[in-house]
């Protein structure tokens, strides 16, 4: 279980009135382009960056776009966190009623799928369109807990008037985001809502804890799955006198035989049965099972990669594909992946594990921290990235897909190699490494 970077917006030993007041100073600063009597969180000043491009008035700002109930119902329906969301109630509800807040939970762009708590401040939710079914994603109410947590990937705490825009500036709030155990894709976040008048940095760190929690049952659910999917391919593997894997959907493996066996298998994004190149296995054939797939390798040469694509057009959604004649791989990645990937794509020629700990931590005393990541990066995806120095491999095209504008590389990342990319003022500067 990791423990994330916690923005908490009170300063310590900071009065909380006192603080709001030189927001508000700052926030009145800030729109009527006088200088400002502080800084603001660095996460809060990004954020305020992007309300500028979308072009949202803070003080006519519209009423969040809103879910039709049918609609409203299906996500719910579909939404992994409705098997853990018991666990959050018990966790969050009592809390948030007799603190005067109210909970909520989201999916991943933000739309509030379940809200409970206090009766008052549910009256305040309705007056400012905090209710079921409305997205409370950046590009619908501004800056706010939810919508900047999902942006960077990581818990925020937002108080009075970092909102951008005014009518939330009565509003503390406290947010962190839920992610799938098994390929870290963001399923929504957790959000605590209260007066302004009751900010307290510990409420971030509850949310916090009750996030990783949620993230912990449901990486029990999946072993209780594979458990299942062992069971049922016992007796096939039995019978069997070549090496062989069966994995769940995703690719983790349940049960091995007659090879060494690895964690997870990078299956193809449209899985059928037949052959096909995995990386670190190579090529394959594949059986479907139910729950999973039989993969057993072959001794045989297949075709090596030929194409990496680094997804970086959305905020909060890396992703990673792998593509060759025997079809694409997509994987998830986590931020530390994304950056060195990133970092990697940049400086076609290759970076030592000095250099990456610069461009990562600031510093080049993280150095068996990177080697120690890109060890596993290089397990994922086998044959595409070679080291000393860290580079991809010559012969594979390397593509990077992101933003429309280099400010929003990454929005979540602290590494001062990431954060240096990001005042290259043209996007084609940036993404042109494709060449081998």
């Amino acid at each position: 279980m990791t423990f994330p970077l916690l923005d908490t917006a009170l300063p310590s030993g900071a009065d909380a009135r006192e603080h709001a007041v030189l927001l508000r100073r700052v926030h009145d600063a800030l729109l009527t382009g006088r200088p400002t009597p502080a800084p603001l969180r660095p996460v809060i000043e990004d954020s305020w960056g992007r309300m500028r491009r979308f072009g949202i008035d803070p003080d006519s700002a519209p009423p969040p776009r809103m879910a039709r109930l049918d609609e409203l119902q299906r996500h719910r329906d579909a939404s992994p966190i409705a098997e853990v969301l018991p666990l959050i109630r018990r966790s969050l509800v009592s809390v948030a009623d007799e603190a005067e807040h109210i909970m909520l939970v989201t999916d991943a762009a933000g739309q509030v799928l379940w809200r409970e708590g206090s009766h008052r401040m549910r009256a305040v939710g309705d007056r400012v369109g905090l209710v079921e079914g409305a997205y409370w994603n950046e590009g619908s109410t501004g800056t706010n807990a939810i919508g900047t947590a999902l942006v960077v990937g990581r818990p925020v705490q937002v108080y009075s008037a970092e909102h951008y825009v005014r009518n939330l500036h009565a509003l503390t709030c406290a947010c962190a985001p839920v992610h799938d155990p098994r390929d870290g894709r963001l399923l929504g976040a957790i959000d605590v809502t209260g007066p302004v008048s009751t900010i307290h940095p510990a409420t971030l760190a509850l949310v916090n804890a009750v996030a990783q929690l949620a993230e912990a049952h449901l990486q029990g659910i999946h072993h209780t799955h594979l458990e299942r999917l062992r069971s049922v391919a016992a007796p096939l593997l039995a019978g069997l006198s070549c090496p062989a894997l069966v994995v769940d959907d995703t690719g983790w493996t349940a049960a091995a035989v007659h090879m060494e066996p690895v964690r997870r298998v990078l299956l193809p994004k449209h899985c059928e049965s037949g052959t096909a190149w995995l990386p670190g296995l190579g090529e394959c054939a594949l059986e479907p099972l139910p729950g999973g797939w039989l993969v057993r390798p072959r001794p045989v040469e297949g075709a090596a990669p030929s194409t990496v694509t680094l997804d970086l057009a959305r905020p909060g959604t890396p992703s990673v594909s792998v593509a060759g004649d025997s079809g694409e791989w997509v994987q998830r990645l986590s931020p530390r992946h994304t950056e060195l990937l990133l970092l990697l794509a940049v400086h076609r020629e290759g970076r030592s594990a000095v250099q990456l700990s610069r461009d990562v931590f600031g510093s080049d005393k993280h150095v068996v921290t990177v080697r120690a990541e890109l060890s596993r990066v290089r397990r994922n995806l086998g044959g595409v990235i070679e080291s000393r120095p860290y580079r991809f491999s010559d012969e594979v095209r390397v593509r990077v897909l992101g933003p429309d504008s280099p400010l929003d590389l990454l929005p979540g990342s602290l590494a001062p190699g990431v954060r240096a990319l990001r005042d290259r003022t043209r996007p084609e500067d940036l993404f042109d490494c494709s060449g081998r």
